[in-house]
This record gives C-alpha cells, structure tokens and sequence, in this order.
C-alpha cells in the first residue's frame, strides 16, 4: 500500500487577507487558498478562517499533514507562540495564543514567525536567494519591515527585533506611523508614497495610482519614487557596512513597482560603494504572494527535522 504524501501547510495572515497553501516535503506549493482576514473579529476569528480555508486545502489535496507554520504581522513571540504587539488594525490580536490554538484545532504541531521574517524564509528556500548565506530581506507594503539571514540561520537578535531596517532614523525628519521621526518608512512604505505625492501635489490617492502616473511621466510621481530608492539604498548601504551583507531581497506591495525603484537604487549604491569593495545585489523577491507562507511552512519544516534529530 503506497504511504500518502507528507504535507506542510503555511499560512499568511494579512491585514486584509490571510493565504493558506499546502506544500511538499520539498516546499514546492501543492494547492492554495486565500480568505478575507476577520481582522474585527478577533484572534479567535482570524486565526478561524485560516483554520477552515486548511480544512478546505486538506479536503481535496490527499496526503499527511505534518506541520503548520503561520507568518503574522507584528511582534510575535516565536517560542511562546503568542503574538505580542499588534497595530490598531486588529481587535484582541496581541497576547492571542496562535500556536495553541492551531495545535488544539488539528492535532499536529505548530510554528509562528513574524511575517517578514517568513518571507525572508521563503525567499531563501525557494525564492530570489536560494541558498544565500547572508541576506537582508525588506518588504515594502503598507509599512517596511526587514529581516536578516546569517550564517545561514534567521538571526532575530536577542530581543527579536534585528533587521527592522524600516525604523531606523535617518531619513529625513518626517513623522513616522511608530511615533518616531526620520525613519526609512516614511519615504518608502506604499502610505508615504501616497502621503508624499499628496504632499506635492494636493491630490489623495494610492502608492498603485503613484505607480501609474509615474510609469506615464508624472513628474511629481517620478519624484516620489526617486526620493524612494534613494532611501532603500541608503538602508542597504547601512547594512552593507555595518554587516557586510552584500545580498538584498525586496518585496512587499510596492515592489512590484521595482521598474521605478531599481533605478535610483542602482545610481546611490554606484555613487558610494561598500566599504568592502564587494558589489551589492539587489534582488526583487520571486515568489510574490507565496512567499511567507512558504516560509511560515518551511519553519515547520525546520523545527520538526530538529525533532526528529532528537
């Protein structure tokens, strides 16, 4: 009798939707599914509607379920399990026991990352920078968020909060959404695309719609998107020379822009190159969508390999 196909599940919970996919042993996706995230709902309610989008995938997908791991926006306490800070986007998010209740609901064991951290997982295993060694990944959305891959682990620092390039000051002295001032985000999240082409022009709009009227000329858009890269690259050479990570992955919403990024980005990083000497890659990430709950999926399947040493 032939054994069934061992499954993973990653699981990507958003601040509008919340991606499920199946995946093989070899993290290649097998099926997927997106929902809305029941963000007013509660923790109970989000992490619900991935529950049954799963049920769904595991309904028609034949095979073992393993392992799950969730990628979730904000601060999360990996170990425990247990989200910790969350923004004001979510009700009774923050303190919610994910792991647990994902445990209790199917029987097997489960995994919770931060969400740029997964998607930093997903671009090494199966992305833009498969076996990369050393990598700074960045999303650009509707904040920046940023992780790092050292030595070819995930390296969180010890309070779990290493390579949050997004709020680093710097930038400038504009107000970020954290409170503080200066910090890359302010010049190149999807909202301040959209708060600094306001700015300019008196128009309120989205960074997509930026996007648009960039690619036509706009030059007020234009604009926006150079003051954008610049920023991104100055984040990289930051990196570069205090770390010395010379590969970069970026994704988020507002690199599928990247034809708009790329070309400041490459000018700033040819005008001051690293300290090292060493060339610097910037990559857009390849997996698009996919890519944290891949990486949520490939945590699982990290942790549970580490069980089986055992």
């Amino acid at each position: 009798m032939t054994e069934a196909p061992q499954l993973l599940a990653g699981v990507d919970i958003g601040g509008t939707a919340t991606e499920v996919v199946l995946c093989a042993a070899d993290l290649g996706v097998v099926d997927r599914l997106t929902v809305p995230t029941l963000a007013h709902g509660g923790g109970a309610a989000m992490v619900g509607a991935a529950l049954d989008a799963l049920r769904v995938l595991l309904a028609r997908t034949p095979g073992r379920l393993l392992g799950v791991g969730i990628g979730a926006a904000g601060v999360v306490d990996a170990r425990a399990g247990r989200i910790l800070v969350a923004s004001d986007s979510f009700r009774d998010w923050a303190g919610f026991p994910v792991t647990e209740t994902v445990e209790e609901a199917l029987g097997v064991p489960a995994y919770l990352d931060n969400d740029v951290n997964a998607f930093l997982r997903g671009e090494v295993v199966r992305g833009a920078v498969t076996g990369e060694r050393h990598v700074l990944g960045m999303t650009l959305g509707t904040g920046v968020g940023g992780a790092l891959w050292l030595d070819g682990g995930l390296y969180d620092g010890p309070h779990g909060a290493a390579g949050e390039i997004g709020h680093v000051p710097g930038f400038g002295d504009l107000r970020c959404t954290c409170g503080g001032r200066g910090h890359l985000e302010t010049l190149a999240s999807g909202r301040s695309i959209a708060a600094r082409y306001a700015e300019r022009t008196g128009l309120s709009t989205t960074a997509r719609r930026v996007a648009e009227a960039a690619a036509v000329g706009d030059p007020d858009a234009l604009a926006v998107y150079e003051s954008a890269g610049a920023a991104v690259a100055r984040a990289i050479l930051v990196t570069a020379g205090l770390l010395d990570v010379t590969t970069f992955v970026i994704g988020g919403g507002v690199s599928r822009a990247w034809a708009l990024l790329e070309p400041s980005v490459q000018r700033a990083l040819a005008s001051e190159p690293p300290v090292s000497g060493r060339s610097v890659r910037v990559l857009p990430a390849h997996l698009g969508g996919d890519a944290v709950a891949v990486g949520a999926a490939s945590r699982a399947r990290a942790e549970l390999a580490t069980v089986t040493r055992v």
